[in-house]
C-alpha cells in the first residue's frame, strides 16, 4: 500500500492537468464569465448559464485532448 501512495505522489493525472489548463485560458480569454452589465444599447443578450456550462465543458473536452496529444 505503501508503494502504491507514493507513485501517486509524484505524478499528476491527464484530468487534472486538463483542469489546470481550462482554469488557465478561462482566466486570460474570459470564457465563461458572465457579461457584465452596462448603461445603453446592448446588442446581444446575456448568455444563459447553461450556455457557459456548456461552454467551458467544451473548453475542458479541448483541453483534455491536448495534454493527452490526441
Amino acid at each position: 500500500m505503501d508503494g502504491m501512495n507514493s507513485a501517486s505522489l509524484g505524478a499528476r493525472r491527464n484530468e487534472d492537468i486538463a483542469l489546470d489548463l481550462l482554469k488557465f485560458v478561462a482566466g486570460v480569454t474570459g470564457v465563461g464569465r458572465t457579461a457584465v452589465p452596462s448603461t445603453g444599447f446592448s446588442g446581444t443578450a446575456a448568455p444563459k448559464p447553461e450556455e457557459h456550462v456548456t461552454e467551458l465543458l467544451q473548453l475542458y473536452s479541448r483541453c483534455l485532448k491536448a495534454v493527452e496529444g490526441k
